[in-house]
């Protein structure tokens, strides 16, 4: 019987090879925090296991408390292609490993190799973005929300921004846009009703407080039946002749017609700036398929003005987003290879029958691993999500599972998110539901899910 001389100390359990390897994997104060808390757990408690001197139960032990730690790649099988939750756009291995030589040694990040002298860490994003939109000029902060923190606080601080009711979202986390406002410091002035704003309330509603008139794209939602609403041209005709600047929200935004794949349509900014916006927010992980950005493109004089509010330091990107964000630019510069180059867009115009080809393989996999579960092949609509074409779907094809009991369902559910690479699907109508738009790494996938199998 185990006693409590026999624990061994933390210092000693450290230096075992089996929890060394734990140590380079999870950081040493976590690893020791774990080892504390089973033995703090065991005093407490009075209760010792067998194996209280053994060094490889131990790691054992602290292996599987922190299998589920920190961050680690998984398989995105929601039907929901850019999962917030999930990290949002799948990034490019070539790019990063392009751009691994720049940002893992100085660079001219805000230097002017011609003067010798301090440069615009922006300049370079800048006219690439020019180039792509038609924009007078561009700047780039943190992320969507941000970017129009930054054009509130700018241009309507301590005055009223005007916007239909219809377009006050939340977004994922309860993140409100009037919430955005206040604490940009702006007064909201509502107009129109939730389903119907017509231009004269926009007219009626600009007054000596007025500073800026904002529209904003819809975000994970869409109105329909008895509605209206103000068009971008419309809007800025409205604003100039009242010489207030106009801004519109895209929220997610794209540099190329999407249907030319046969994807649904989704407004560019170069479409919003023709129509005479003055500026054009939208984020760079969306439909972008780059990383985590706010892209702002528009008039100069307003460029310039968001770019000396001391905020735009706060809210600036780093040089890991401005080298990833200047490569994927570059690609559109080609748009012919973009479906092939950009992880997003070749994830988005994958050919049903390859789908159909993955759902066979994942399927025989699970029949073996699976006896007890009904296992089909059934056709499927993903969403693009984040609040990319909230009201459009695509076709796709998903290997669903289901059994007698439910609670098997929500069990295995569990069980994959418990894999080595958690896979993570969907509970819909009583069945797991695995969407193959997802699984582009077959074999990776398969021989994941062989684990099922181990007891």
């Amino acid at each position: 019987m185990a006693n409590f001389r026999d624990l061994p100390s933390i210092d000693r359990l450290l230096q075992s090879p089996a929890l060394k390897a734990l140590t380079r994997i999870h950081g040493m104060e976590l690893v020791k925090r774990e080892l504390r808390t089973m033995q703090d757990a065991w005093r407490s408690s009075g209760d010792l296991p067998d194996w209280v001197a053994d060094e490889a139960a131990y790691a054992e032990s602290v292996g599987s408390r922190l299998a589920r730690h920190g961050y680690q790649p998984v398989f995105n099988l929601t039907g929901t292609i850019i999962h917030t939750n999930l990290g949002r756009a799948l990034l490019s291995a070539d790019t990063l490993n392009e751009i691994a030589a720049l940002v893992t040694r100085p660079m001219n990040l805000e230097y002017d190799l011609t003067t010798g002298k301090r440069g615009d860490r922006d300049k370079v994003v800048e006219e690439r973005l020019q180039l792509l939109t038609g924009a007078e000029a561009a700047t780039v902060v943190n992320n969507g929300a941000a970017a129009l923190m930054l054009v509130l606080n700018t241009l309507a601080l301590g005055a009223e921004v005007t916007v239909s009711r219809g377009e006050l979202i939340e977004i994922g986390g309860s993140f409100r846009l009037p919430d955005i406002m206040y604490r940009s410091g702006c007064q909201l002035r509502e107009v129109g009703t939730t389903n119907r704003t017509h231009l004269q309330d926009y007219q009626a509603a600009i007054g000596a407080m007025t500073r800026l008139l904002l529209k904003v794209h819809p975000s994970n939602y869409h109105i329909s039946g008895f509605t209206s609403d103000v068009g971008v041209r419309e809007l800025a005709e409205l604003a100039h002749s009242n010489d207030l600047p106009m801004c519109v929200d895209l929220g997610s935004g794209t540099l190329i017609d999407l249907t030319k794949w046969n994807l649904p349509y989704e407004p560019t900014p170069q479409d919003v700036l023709n129509q005479g916006a003055d500026l054009v927010t939208f984020s760079g992980d969306k439909l972008l398929g780059s990383v985590q950005a706010g892209i702002i493109v528009g008039k100069t004089e307003f460029i310039e003005q968001l770019k000396h509010n001391p905020m735009k330091r706060a809210l600036r990107p780093d040089k890991l987003t401005l080298a990833y964000l200047d490569r994927t630019l570059a690609l559109y510069e080609n748009p012919d290879d973009l479906a092939q180059k950009i992880p997003l867009l070749k994830t988005l115009t994958t050919p049903l029958a390859e789908l159909e080809a993955r759902a066979q393989i994942v399927k025989g996999q699970l029949q073996s691993v699976l006896p007890e579960f009904s296992i089909e092949i059934v056709a499927a609509r993903c969403q693009i999500g984040s609040g990319s074409l909230p009201d459009q779907t695509i076709e796709s094809c998903a290997v669903t599972l289901c059994h007698e009991n439910d609670a098997e369902v929500r069990d295995l559910a569990e069980r994959l998110r418990g894999l080595p690479v958690p896979v993570i699907g969907r509970i819909q109508q009583d069945r797991l539901w695995l969407d193959m738009r997802g699984a582009d790494l077959t074999g990776e996938l398969t021989a994941n899910l062989s684990n099922l199998g181990q007891p």
